[in-house]
């Protein structure tokens, strides 16, 4: 028996966020030292590759099989989709902390930020994609990223500094969470802006004040 278009569109946002979640995964195994960073950069480029592949099949060739149908939201039906957005921000990220621009301890809460917070935001939320989310989901999502943040940022940048770069990553995730960023009338994808602001207010800090 087909489930009312409600019941069917609640189960496809949970499924998402499941999904969405797993991405907490990536880093883990970097952080049981059993695999280097450098490896986990190479896991998650490996991840990409298949969802580029994936997304090539859907978009060009035609292959719509049940896990589109069942993930996908009618606006990504022609359209790159958000998990690929995921995880082309993800893999962004990580591979820039194999450089001197990042490193993990900041990397490491920005993707959780988008794999945890957003989920959590999301599920609260009631605002379309080209809408502002209400000042409490903001600040909820605020809260979350900064909880995610300073057990990295204070053993990493001291009592001093380790805070400021905590609130100030996760004031950026909580603004590109929460007031969607227009760009020519097209909505960004916070897949992709999330991480980004993130990541960005973090090293703003540690390179002003650090």
């Amino acid at each position: 028996m087909a489930l009312p278009a409600a019941a069917w569109r609640e189960r496809v946002e949970f499924e998402r966020r499941l999904v969405h979640a797993g991405g907490t995964l990536y880093p883990v195994p970097y952080l049981l030292d059993w695999i280097s960073w450098a490896e986990t950069g190479a896991l998650l480029v490996a991840g990409l590759v298949v969802v580029v592949v994936l997304e090539l099949l859907r978009l060009v060739v035609g292959l719509d099989h049940a896990a589109y149908r069942g993930l996908t939201r009618e606006y990504e039906s022609d359209d790159v989709a958000g998990y690929a957005l995921y995880q082309a921000s993800m893999t962004g990220i990580v591979l820039l902390a194999n450089t001197s621009v990042a490193s993990p301890t900041t990397v490491i809460p920005a993707m959780w930020m988008l794999s945890v917070g957003d989920p959590i935001s999301g599920a609260l939320a009631d605002n379309g994609p080209r809408e502002a989310k209400r000042p409490a989901v903001v600040g909820t999502m605020f809260v979350i990223c900064v909880a995610l943040a300073i057990p990295f940022s204070v053993p990493a940048f001291g009592t001093r500094l380790g805070p400021a770069v905590a609130v100030v990553g996760a004031a950026g995730a909580a603004v590109a969470d929460g007031l969607p960023a227009i760009v020519g009338g097209v909505a960004v994808d916070d897949n992709l802006t999330i991480p980004a602001a993130a990541l960005g207010g973090m090293m703003t800090v540690v390179a002003a004040l650090g």
